[in-house]
This record gives structure tokens, sequence and C-alpha cells, in this order.
């Protein structure tokens, strides 16, 4: 409701120049308290009040005194299409009890009072209550409105039905009178609202939901809205059932190996299975509401639609190959509504093959299962770390610690130290060693391809992308481990998506819009100092800071040179085993090589030069001419040259090496000197010998 409709209008108006006899004779016709004062164009200059007269008589004024003076400029004023709420708060603050309605122009339209508002209220109460009557009356859903003592104020028609009753028989009686099982005395004490509450009334269950009626700061009664569940359940119970029955045919359909196709009595296609699809080179979508015949030649399903009599295993050309075709009509209520054909694709021979492959897949793919259940989808665990210094004893410890948890891990140390062999360990040692490891080498993925190797692509998101689209190394990942390895070779553009990935554990495809969330621990591995790259600009220090939660040097071979010797064997074994040799020691003099080489390619290097050893080997001793050319020519310039004179100093390197080298070899021993003996290609008496000379014992 607005002004326009409550206004007085037509009112007399008021000029200046005009006298209190006048204002008198105006205010007798009209019966109003105040009269709009105007130029002669109607425009609003003020209002003159019965006030303002009265004043005026009792200060000894005639009534021919003009009523200029003594008109109020100050008027409260609004527009014809004010809202009814907006109009109450100025009447509410007004202190003359009445407003002017004008136009655009201050041009005076009409008045409006207190009573309007009045009246006003009296028909926008009656046009709401008409709205709720006809609101209650017309729910389907029962309506029971109860008073502060639980008295029956109000039933609808639907309550009526259901309870049995009238309203106008119940009206005033108690709530437990008319509905036992239901009570509403703490709605109303407590004024709280009651959601979803079942009660049973004659055998029949409804669902309750209540709600106080709250007048004045207090609860003066409540109202309940009921709905009958009995035949809801049964409903439900049925809707689920053909639920269950759609999706098993559903199924069905698209498991099946052959084709099938359903049409219409018209013939038209109403539903066709993925194989028929596929074997038509159409999508299910292009095939619907087709003639059968634009999509299947020679096809007779729309005459067995027509005449109701199934024809079985017919041969049928589709394509120029001959298949095994079977048609039966769908009847219904005795009507035949439509058909389903069925066209068997396959020959005999070609599904005994197909048997026969796929049993043969099924054992390889139970043996690979097997074997990523026994190491958890990786080679490597902490066993396969070879060492006895004590620097990687303590990173084996914090790593496997490390573990345990689920947090970003980042590896850094040289080229060649072992990196993702410590991360395969740690996911091994981990809760996620059943789910897969997936390894990411970010420098040689060109950067044109990293996004969609790390994310995937949608279909059709760029030209020659599959069919079907790809998922990313991050959705191979998820529930287990991506390792990130060379993530210092990232460029800066995949270094922003890898960071919301890191955030929030979600992406899109290239080219999708799906969000993808995926469940995955991050562990990265790089080569190069992150921190001065970070200060150099040339990766991002949000991300750095993302990556090194948990952080893990791996030192170089040359710092941790007693386990060159345990290494040395280690590999030894392991190309015995592959090349089907018995090479089972270094000579000393080797193995001082071996310990005096700075080793800048670390463990790999190391391991190249075992490798070599083995194959060079004519016995079972690598000797120094086994070893390459470059280690030789390395020990050969430490003691040429100057070496005479510098003689002492390196027969105590020589010293110092050999005692290196025994302990060594008591610690892979395991403290068994003729073991250690064994390893080192010389006899017990010798090896007792050197551990006396070197003080290693007494």
């Amino acid at each position: 409701m607005r002004m326009k409709d409550m206004m007085t209008t037509g009112v007399p108006l008021l000029y200046p120049g005009d006298s209190l006899r006048r204002a008198v004779e105006l205010f007798r016709i009209t019966r109003l308290t105040s009269l709009p004062v105007t130029d002669r164009a109607g425009k609003l200059l003020g209002i003159f009040t019965r006030f303002n007269l009265f004043d005026c008589l009792l200060s000894g004024h005639d009534l021919g005194q003009a009523i200029d003076p003594f008109y109020m400029r100050q008027v409260v004023t609004t527009f014809p299409d004010v809202p009814y709420q907006d109009i109450a708060e100025v009447v509410k603050k007004s202190p003359v009890g009445m407003g002017v309605v004008v136009d655009q122009e201050n041009h005076v339209l009409g008045v409006f009072t207190k009573v309007d508002m009045i009246m006003a209220l009296f028909k926008q109460a009656d046009l709401l209550n008409a709205r709720l009557q006809a609101v209650y009356r017309a729910m389907h859903n029962g309506l029971i409105m109860v008073d502060a003592t639980e008295r029956v104020v109000l039933l609808n028609p639907a309550a009526e039905k259901v309870l049995g009753v009238t309203e106008e028989k119940v009206r005033g009686k108690f709530l437990s009178d008319v509905f036992p099982e239901l009570s509403l005395k703490e709605v109303i004490t407590a004024g709280v609202v009651e959601i979803g509450r079942k009660h049973m009334f004659k055998g029949r269950a409804f669902m309750v939901n209540a709600t106080p009626i709250i007048c004045g700061g207090g609860t003066v009664g409540a109202v309940a809205i009921f709905q009958d569940l009995t035949d809801l359940e049964h409903l439900a119970a049925e809707l689920e059932t053909v639920q269950q029955l759609h999706n098993t045919l559903e199924t069905v359909l698209e498991i099946a190996c052959d084709g099938i196709v359903v049409v219409d009595e018209d013939g038209r296609v109403t539903l066709i299975n993925q194989a028929l699809a596929e074997f038509l080179q159409l999508r299910p979508q292009e095939v619907a509401g087709r003639h059968v015949t634009e999509i299947l030649e020679n096809s007779r399903l729309h005459i067995v639609a027509r005449t109701g009599l199934p024809e079985y295993a017919d041969l049928q050309t589709i394509g120029g190959h001959r298949f095994l075709v079977s048609n039966l009509p769908i009847v219904k209520n005795g009507r035949v509504t439509g058909a389903v054909g069925k066209i068997l694709f396959r020959k005999l021979e070609e599904v005994r093959e197909l048997a026969r492959r796929l049993d043969a897949v099924e054992n390889k793919l139970t043996y690979y299962r097997e074997q990523l259940h026994k190491v958890g989808g990786v080679r490597y665990t902490f066993d396969s770390i070879v060492s006895v210094s004590a620097v990687m004893e303590s990173l084996k410890k914090e790593a496997l610690r490390a573990a345990r948890g689920c947090s970003t891990i980042l590896i850094q140390g040289e080229s060649g130290t072992g990196k993702e062999l410590l991360a395969q360990a740690i996911h091994a040692a981990s809760s996620r060693r059943d789910r897969p490891f997936i390894k990411v080498n970010c420098a040689a993925i060109p950067d044109s391809l990293l996004e969609s190797e790390f994310f995937g692509y949608a279909p059709g998101a760029f030209t020659g992308a599959q069919k079907g689209g790809k998922p990313g190394k991050f959705e191979m990942a998820d529930g287990g481990t991506i390792f990130l390895d060379e993530i210092g070779d990232m460029s800066p553009a995949l270094q922003a998506k890898l960071l919301r990935v890191l955030q929030d554990r979600e992406f899109e495809r290239v080219g999708g819009t799906r969000t993808i969330r995926v469940d995955v621990r991050i562990i990265a591995a790089t080569n190069r100092n992150l921190a001065e790259m970070v200060t150099e600009g040339k990766f991002r220090e949000d991300l750095y800071y993302r990556l090194n939660v948990i952080p893990l040097f791996i030192p170089p071979l040359r710092s941790r040179r007693e386990d060159i010797l345990p290494l040395v064997y280690h590999f030894l074994q392991k190309y015995n085993a592959l090349f089907g040799t018995r090479v089972e020691r270094v000579s000393p003099e080797a193995l001082l090589m071996l310990q005096s080489y700075p080793w800048p390619g670390n463990v790999r290097e190391l391991e190249n030069v075992c490798e070599r050893g083995v194959n060079f080997a004519t016995g079972k001793t690598m000797g120094v001419p086994d070893l390459p050319a470059y280690i030789r020519n390395y020990s050969g310039r430490l003691s040429g040259g100057d070496a005479g004179k510098d003689a002492p100093f390196y027969r105590q390197k020589l010293r110092e090496a050999e005692k290196d080298i025994l302990a060594a070899a008591l610690e892979v021993a395991g403290g068994s000197k003729t073991r250690a003996a064994c390893i080192l290609g010389i006899s017990r008496s010798r090896l007792y010998a050197k551990l006396k000379k070197t003080g290693l014992m007494d």
C-alpha cells in the first residue's frame, strides 16, 4: 500500500493574503486540523493549523487579519508513491498530525492525517487476515494453533480431515483432548522451535514442525504443522525400489558386450547402449528420437514394434558384416508399446580368444598387484640406503620420523646423492605405502607440456588431445605420494599453479572447468640452492616456504667417505647378480684410490665405476687396472710432482686412510674379523697385523 491509496484529495487551499475569516470558513467546511498554504500556481509554501488560528484570536487579532505572519513554513511532505511503512514513521514524528502530499515540482496533490493512517492500517490488517485465512485453508498439511494454555485457537480444514473433528467443536479445548500424542508445552514455555518431530495418531505417522507465537516479547501460543508420513513412506520405498531397478538395468546395458537398442511403437529410438553407439560411431544423444532404419540398415525392429511378433537369432547385415540379431516386442497392459533389439557382435572364435587374453591380463594384474603390495609401489626402502656414517644414519632416522606424517618434504643435495631413493623410502615407510608413488622430473618435461603433465587435460582441450582427455600426475597420485624431482627448474607460471595445489589440494584440468580435489603428499627434490634463487627472484618465495616444511639435506659422498666401502661392496653384489660374475672384493690399492677421489658425481658416479670394474675384472678381485683412467690419474696427481718433499705428509694421509678403511670393513662385517679380512681380500693374520699397526686392536 502506498500514499496515493490512503491520502485525502480535493483539499481547499489557503493563499498568502487570505484572512483569518477565510481560514475559519475552510476549517468549518473540511473539518481538517490543518490547511496547506500555496502560491497561486499551487506550489506549497507552508501549513496553517487550528492552533495557529486559536493563538491569533487569543492575541486579540480580528478576523480581517491576514494569515501571512502566522502560518508554519516547516511542513511534513511526502510523495504519492511512498510505501505505507515509510509513511507510518513520518506520521509518528509529526507534531501536527498531518502531512502534505506533493509532486516532484512541489504542487499540492492532497493531505494525509493520522486518521487516514489508522484506516489504512485497518485495510491492511483485513487484507493480511484474508490472505492468511486463504493460505491455511488451502494448505495440504494440517495446522493447529493453541494459546499459552495449550487451548485450541484454530484448526485448518486439512487438520479437521486428518483428526476427524471440526474447528467449531474443538476450539477452546485442550490440545491433549484433540491430539493426545502431541504436546506443545515445551515450545511455549521455552520459546524454542521443534523441527521434524515424529508423532503417532490412530496408527498413522506424522511429521510435526512446531513454532512459538511471540508477541510483545512474550510467548502467547504456538502453531504446529503436521504431515501424514504413512503414504510418503510407502511411496519413498516404491521409488527406491524403482531407482535400484533402474540403476541395475542401466549397469547391465552399459557392461553388455552386445549392442542393445530400444524403440517406441513408431520405431523411433528411445535408448541405445554404449557398445552399439561406439560401433555406429555415434553418441547416444545423437540417436534419440531418430527412426531405427536411419541408424541400422535392414533393421526390422520397427516391424516387431508394430506387429508384436518376436524374431529370434536372425542374420542381419550391418556395415557389410553379418551379425546375429534378436528383436522382441515390449508389451504393457496387453498393448505393444515398443521393441528391443539385441545384436551379437562377436563370433564364437573371437569370444574364445578374448576370454583367453582376459585370463592372461588377469594373471599379470594379479602378479603386479602382489609385487606392488610387497614394496608399497616403490623399489626402495630405508634398508636400501647403504650407509655407516653418523650423518647418514641421523638423516635416515629423521626421514623415518617425517614419513609418519603427511607434511610436504623438500630433499636437497647434489646430483647423484640419492634423492629419489630417499623419497621412495619415505613413501614405503608411510601410511600411503599401498597407494601410488608418482614421479615427475620437472627438468625433463618442456614448459609447454608441464601443466598438462601435472594436471591433465579435458576432452578437446587442444589439437591432438585424446578423445576422453587425460589425467595428470596429481590425479594419478591421489591417495599416495607425488615426487617432484628437480623442482628448481620449474617455470614461474607453473610455480603459481603448483602453489594453489599445495594450499587447497585442488585444481582444474587444462581446458576443463570442473575442480578436482586430491589427497596427495608432496615430496620435492632439487640440487639447486632454492634460497639463493628466491633472493635472485628466480623462484617464488611463497612456494619455497610451502615446500620447505620438512627440509632434508643429503650430504655429498666426499663428506662421508666412511660410506664408500659399504657402497662399493653393495654395488659388487648388485652387478654380480646382474652379470653372473663373482667379483667378491676390492684390492687395498684400488680401495685407497676410491677413498681419495672427491666424487663430484656422488653415489651415482661410484655405482658407475663399480659397474665398470665388475665388467673389466678378470678374477674375484677388482684392482687398480679395472678402475677408470681419470680416477687412476687423479691419484697419480696426488702422488706426483713434489711428492718426495711432502712424503711424510702423504704417508700420514695413507695411514689415516688405511685406518678408516679397516674401521669401515669391521663396521660392515658386524665386528667379525674373519669376514672383514674376506671383504678386504687379505688373510686373517695380515688383518690382525694391520689392526695392531693402526691402533684399532691392542
